[in-house]
């Protein structure tokens, strides 16, 4: 029976980091090998526990990506990993919330989704991508004497910014659209140093 290698050059690039004996009796079990060599840099690269290896697999991470990226980006993916080139490569698109374990056929409040990404709270900036610290839920801010509320505040600091993640359930408005870009500026103008 064929066993596919793993990569010698990826685990000799890592020689200071080790995956466990379980991470390489999963990868072993991967029939594309780019697939392989992908997971396996990026469990590297994120210090990825065989459960968090699994669920980025079974969230099927490689193939979002591979669905975004044009052949030379596949070939890079493969060799390098998720790489960060420009600031849309940082967040995944789309973002999988199966962690959450939220019925399908339920219809659900935006503060019952905030509650059970609050629970979850590291899975979600995981699969929100890289670099990004929590700052806080239902952030309030007070403009021309009106208090707003921001659902998430992230700073990621490979790109020094504030992230702000408004949820809405259903159909995005003009009117969201609206609120979202008063956040923004207000962050813009009020928040963020020089250096951000």
């Amino acid at each position: 029976m064929y066993q596919p290698q793993i990569s010698e050059t990826i685990s000799r690039k890592f020689e200071t980091q080790v995956l466990s004996w379980s991470h390489y009796v999963l990868l072993s079990k991967f029939n594309n090998p780019e697939e392989r060599r992908f997971y396996e840099i990026e469990s590297l690269t994120n210090n990825w526990g065989l459960s968090e290896l699994k669920r980025q697999f079974n969230a099927s991470i490689f193939e979002r990506l591979h669905l975004s990226r044009n052949k030379n980006e596949i070939q890079r993916l493969t060799l390098k990993g998720h790489e960060i080139q420009k600031p849309l490569d940082l967040f995944k698109d789309p973002i999988v919330l199966e962690f959450l374990k939220l019925p399908q056929h339920h219809s659900f409040s935006e503060s019952e989704l905030e509650s059970a990404i609050i629970s979850e709270i590291q899975q979600f900036m995981l699969e929100l991508g890289k670099g990004f610290f929590f700052r806080g839920r239902q952030v309030r801010f007070t403009f021309d004497e009106d208090h707003f509320f921001v659902d998430f505040v992230f700073y990621n600091r490979l790109l020094n910014c504030f992230v702000l993640v408004d949820l809405k359930i259903g159909k995005l408005t003009h009117q969201d659209l609206g609120q979202m870009q008063m956040y923004v500026n207000y962050y813009d103008r009020f928040e963020k140093k020089e250096t951000e």
